[in-house]
């Protein structure tokens, strides 16, 4: 069972707590949310509002897996809670898509990302990349009274030591290097990667640029649409880290998963949010595989999820690991997710005293082709706690 090196442990489960079986239970009442026409789906993400789960996803038409370039578009689908049923998708972004304000340019849509900002409205925001120029990531809001999308788009912003910009790849960049990073410029990548979360002096994100091998800290101004850089974290340089997730510790220090193209996740640490430590593999996650990890709290205990580079039946990212903590110190495997239909790209929200997930799966030995929706848990159900 996983822990940490030197600290008192604070134990959260039973001892007779089976992981597999708990993941098993979950996976079994899953349900799938691509349409039936879809044959690539990946990396969703959601809210809850009353009985209703909202969920974006980039999905394409032509092939599995996400490579489908301007093929990819996204979609936001509605569920209802109680009968898990699937009640809307209605169509959020596509490439050359022609919109009140603009005209999205050639390219693939992508990384949709959702936030509810008041009562009646959801922000959804996504990438539009096109391969000769500059990506920008848009924002669209959908009206909950009537279950429709406004008819216009507009630019999310990035705020940095310089300046606001378009929230473009180019700024990100440019800040980074001024903070010593030395990687080459990337053209598209940038994304809102992790969930937002929100502490007591505000709504955090962390921001990614894939093929650049760039993380950072991000707060979401009142705006809600303009993400300040706080810190990068892409130390060591030798090492390929990208698609991180965050939270804070019970002592207020900031702690980053990243992923690891190279090897295992690295972990990296800031008493601000600003200044980070060169990240470093932890001994709580071993043989970790090259996807997106989570880092969640929930009823006080936190959720640290990642993919272990474990296969089952030869399926890529077919092992998915929930590890829990009262401290972020000390760990314990609560779920073991195992899979040759794979179990990867998750993320986890709580509403109404339960834990909801989507996830990416998959019958192309992992090569993504739906979004499936359903409970982790009612919280309080960890045994022993």
């Amino acid at each position: 069972m996983p822990t940490s090196e030197n600290s008192s442990r604070t134990s959260v489960l039973a001892p007779s707590w089976d992981p597999l079986q708990a993941a098993d239970r979950v996976i079994q009442n899953l349900v799938r949310l691509s349409a039936p026409h879809v044959k690539g789906a990946h990396d969703a993400e959601f809210v809850c509002v009353n009985d209703r789960a909202y969920i974006v996803e980039h999905d394409n038409d032509v092939q599995p897996g996400h490579g489908a370039g301007e093929h990819q578009y996204c979609v936001l689908s509605v569920l209802n809670l109680d009968t898990l049923a699937l009640e809307q998708i209605v169509p959020l972004a596509k490439s050359e898509e022609v919109f009140d304000n603009v005209v999205l340019p050639k390219g693939m849509c992508f990384v949709p990302r959702i936030l509810r900002i008041d009562k009646h409205t959801l922000r959804c925001f996504f990438a539009s990349q096109p391969s000769e120029q500059q990506a920008q990531i848009w924002f669209r809001d959908f009206d909950l009274k009537t279950n429709t999308f406004e008819n216009a788009i507009h630019k999310a912003r990035l705020k940095t030591a310089t300046g606001t910009f378009d929230m473009q790849p180019i700024h990100l960049h440019a800040d980074a290097v001024a903070h010593g990073f030395d990687k080459p410029l990337q053209n598209h990548g940038l994304y809102i990667f992790d969930s937002f979360k929100i502490f007591e002096d505000g709504m955090y994100v962390a921001l990614n640029n894939y093929p650049g091998r760039q993380n950072a800290l991000a707060r979401l101004l009142d705006d809600r649409f303009t993400f300040e850089v706080l810190g990068h974290f892409n130390e060591p340089l030798d090492q390929k880290l990208s698609e991180s997730s965050v939270n804070r510790l019970p002592d207020g220090t900031w702690m980053a998963i990243c992923r690891n193209e190279g090897g295992n996740y690295h972990f990296t640490t800031s008493p601000d949010g600003r200044v980070w430590s060169t990240g470093r593999e932890k001994p709580f996650v071993v043989n970790g595989d090259n996807s997106k990890p989570t880092f969640d709290r929930f009823g006080g205990i936190y959720y640290l999820g990642w993919q272990e580079a474990t296969r089952i039946a030869n399926c890529n990212r077919s092992v998915f690991n929930i590890d829990v903590s009262r401290n972020g110190l000390d760990w314990e495997r609560k779920y073991r997710f195992e899979t040759p239909e794979s179990f990867q790209y998750p993320s986890f929200h709580e509403h109404d005293g339960a834990v909801w997930l989507s996830v990416t799966q998959s019958d192309h030995g992992g090569s993504t082709d739906r979004i499936m929706f359903g409970k982790l848990e009612e919280l309080g159900d960890q045994a022993g706690s």
